[in-house]
């Protein structure tokens, strides 16, 4: 049975065998997931958007849409361990949680996944007791995608803001402003000088009153 959150979790289960990928997907969309199936490591990666040609800005969980990733561990081409591997160095999509699957129990190949990032590792064929199983990782995955959602927006809404590193307005001030009345005098004082040095008819004026 599905968490009863309102959100309807997205699985994408990657194993070569039919029998198990109709196993896996009925299983899941009678728990009300829903599901995508694909039969080899290299279709999980194309869908996660790390194939693509030309190369195009990888995706986020949240663009894929993928809430968590199971895949069987032995695979032709890419085996499930190596999807792993993939999927952690992608820095966009690190968080999505991986569940690895197999028919064998073999302590050495759990200790590997596990230690590259693997949440759960799951005996093959799955069960519906699996299922709440996977519910506690795909709320961890759900709460850091929110989380990332929200700190981009905040980044967003950061940007939109004046920048701190602004230059200061600089208010220029006119220097007849500037020091008060001892600077006005002074002014007063170099024009009345100028004028009389640029002025003859009054210095011809002062030189006829005195004769």
């Amino acid at each position: 049975m599905a968490v009863a959150t309102g959100t309807k979790f997205h699985v994408l289960a990657v194993d070569d065998s039919l029998l198990d990928r109709r196993i896996i997907e009925r299983i899941l969309r009678s728990s009300s997931y829903e599901v995508t199936v694909v039969d080899s490591g290299s279709k999980a990666l194309e869908f996660l958007g790390l194939l693509d040609d030309p190369p195009c800005p990888t995706p986020s969980n949240q663009e894929t849409g993928v809430n968590l990733v199971i895949t069987d561990y032995c695979m032709p081409g890419m085996s499930g361990y190596d999807l792993l591997k993939k999927i952690k160095e992608t820095s966009p999509l690190k968080d999505i949680p991986v569940v690895i699957m197999s028919s064998e129990n073999v302590p050495s190949r759990i200790s590997r996944c596990m230690e590259e990032g693997a949440e759960e590792f799951f005996l093959k064929p799955m069960r519906f007791s699996d299922v709440q199983r996977l519910v506690p990782h795909m709320m961890k995955g759900k709460r850091r995608e929110e989380a990332e959602e929200k700190r981009r927006e905040d980044k967003e809404s950061d940007s939109g803001e004046p920048s701190s590193s602004a230059p200061p307005l600089v208010v220029v001030t006119p220097m007849n402003n500037v020091g008060g009345g001892m600077n006005k005098r002074k002014a007063s004082e170099e024009g009345i000088s100028s004028e009389r040095s640029l002025s003859p008819e009054r210095t011809r004026l002062r030189f006829t009153v005195a004769a």
